[in-house]
């Protein structure tokens, strides 16, 4: 009996392999070694032929880079089995170089977890950069300017008081109805879709996508980023784990852009479709008198899931890293609350109109954004030309990580980085530090997100109206212990915290009436 086709092919692929990657290793350390330039960036020693591999962070990269760079600078270098990386970890170097250099650093390397596999090829976040990717950030900017967003404030205001309803109704469940909150604002915006209940489709839908974004691992750093071929070996294989968990899950993502988009098209048909950003730019075509291309379906059908799945898991995680905080800072909630009572009192709830004059508030908001970013590493960028920075050589091809956790840490910039610390903002004449906003939390240059005034917004008046209207506090064991929860983060495109309990309360009863009242009137 012979020996079958199949397993000849598996144990051919499985000696081939590593002979390529030494090849392939080999040639690039030589050049390397041969070619005249000025100096890479510092980093730490590195071996032969596989750079830096067995020292790189498997967890917490963001901070285990931010105590190399005390040794080595802001620009670090490091090489991973042939692949140049290069970590930011100031603001003056990520903005001097993805910034002001923008021409140079505004594309991608290639995402082969997240494009080929998972399914989010048409995701703008993921695009090299080029003709498709100012086509999807037009798009985009059309409806999420910072003064575009105003429009949508009646939607962030009544599903906060949604919000705060769920919270005082069933506490236990705080994540679930941060989800729904952030999920309920960017539905209604995106396809028009308001959430009525706790077991809305698209609830689930999201939950799915946050699965896939906090296992998918490191976008561009995963072993089948650096070698595809991976993506064809058995799930066995070493280093292919991504790739199996990407084509498992790659339903969810085919899910969360399809259905709300059939939704709105039947919609449209049958003359029920709400306004939103879908139905506005399908009839924007439709009135140019072009019928919808495939290329149009897969760019509105991406356009609006970034809305959905990129605007509803960072505002969520966001809340529950604000929870978090105030667990381990208490003091935060009494000062905010008292805030709130002087210049709202107890017979309203805040609205977007107060703004100007709850500094606090918005100081909580830009404190939550830089104490834990919710993308520590962001998205990497690509060097598209050889370029020299500061006398450092940067190649082309090299990989970009803007750090921007270890911006956010930076201790000539912030007093006690590691303190959840609002004051930090307030001018020095009340009692603050004037210290400077953490530009990181959005990331850089042509690839800043475009939704991020929106995401703030959401968390303003989301915070605004917990402030006024429940107590946020720690949880007790069966002994009556207070838990104080572990400041542990998943990560994975985003980061949010690990789960952990809390207490929440109505601060009172007329809370309570004023939150049910306000939820009527706005539905009505």
């Amino acid at each position: 009996m012979g020996i079958p086709r199949d397993s000849i092919s598996m144990n051919s692929s499985i000696t081939t392999f590593p002979l390529l990657a030494f090849v392939f290793l080999l040639s690039a350390y030589l050049k390397r070694r041969t070619t005249k330039r000025p100096p890479l960036p510092p980093g730490p020693p590195a071996d032969p032929l596989i750079g830096h591999l067995r020292i790189m962070p498997s967890e917490q990269e963001e901070l285990v880079f931010h105590e190399w760079a005390k040794t080595y600078g802001d620009v670090m270098y490091f090489r991973v089995l042939g692949r140049d990386i290069i970590v930011l970890d100031s603001i003056q170097a990520a903005t001097e170089l993805l910034e002001k250099r923008s021409a140079l650093y505004s594309d991608r390397p290639s995402f082969t977890v997240y494009t080929s596999l998972l399914g989010w090829e048409h995701n703008v976040a993921f695009f090299p950069y080029g003709r498709r990717f100012r086509k999807h950030r037009k798009l985009l900017q059309s409806m999420l300017t910072q003064q575009s967003v105003v429009k949508y404030r009646p939607i962030q205001l009544i599903n906060s008081r949604h919000l705060v309803k769920g919270l005082m109704g069933n506490p236990k469940d705080f994540e679930h109805h941060i989800s729904r909150y952030a999920t309920s604002v960017v539905m209604r915006i995106a396809y028009g879709h308001q959430i009525l209940s706790d077991d809305d489709e698209f609830v689930t839908i999201l939950n799915d996508v946050t699965h896939t974004q906090n296992n998918g691992g490191t976008p561009g750093a995963t072993m089948v980023d650096h070698f595809p071929i991976l993506q064809y070996f058995p799930s066995w294989f070493p280093g292919t784990h991504y790739a199996t968990f990407a084509r498992e899950w790659r339903w969810a993502i085919d899910k969360a852009t399809t259905v709300p988009y059939e939704k709105v098209k039947k919609q449209m048909a049958e003359g029920t479709a709400e306004p939103s950003f879908l139905r506005a730019q399908i009839e924007a075509i439709s009135g140019s008198g072009k019928d919808l291309t495939e290329e149009d379906i897969h760019d509105l059908k991406g356009t609006a899931g970034v809305l959905f799945a990129g605007g509803a898991d960072t505002t969520a995680s966001s809340l529950e890293t604000y929870i978090l905080a105030l667990l381990q800072h208490p003091e935060i909630q009494k000062k905010g609350q008292e805030e709130i009572d002087r210049v709202i009192g107890h017979d309203r709830l805040p609205t977007f109109e107060d703004y100007d004059v709850l500094p606090y508030v918005e100081c909580v908001v830009q404190e939550i954004l830089r104490w834990h970013p919710t993308a520590p590493l962001g998205i990497p960028h690509r060097a598209m030309e050889d370029d020299i920075y500061r006398g450092m050589f940067i190649p082309k091809g090299a990989i970009i990580l803007a750090n921007a956790n270890g911006m956010a840490l930076d201790e000539n910039v912030y007093t006690e980085p590691t303190k959840f610390n609002p004051d930090r903002f307030l001018p020095k004449s009340q009692g603050g530090n004037e210290e400077p906003r953490s530009i990181a939390s959005f990331g850089f240059g042509r690839r800043i997100c475009p939704g991020r005034h929106l995401a703030v917004a959401s968390m303003w008046i989301a915070v605004a109206t917990m402030f006024a209207t429940v107590n946020v506090n720690k949880a007790k064991d069966e002994d009556g212990v207070e838990i104080t929860p572990d400041l542990i983060f998943e990560t994975g495109i985003t980061s949010r915290p690990k789960t952990f309990s809390c207490s929440i309360t109505p601060r009172s009863e007329k809370a309570i009436r004023i939150v049910a009242s306000e939820c009527e009137s706005l539905a009505g």
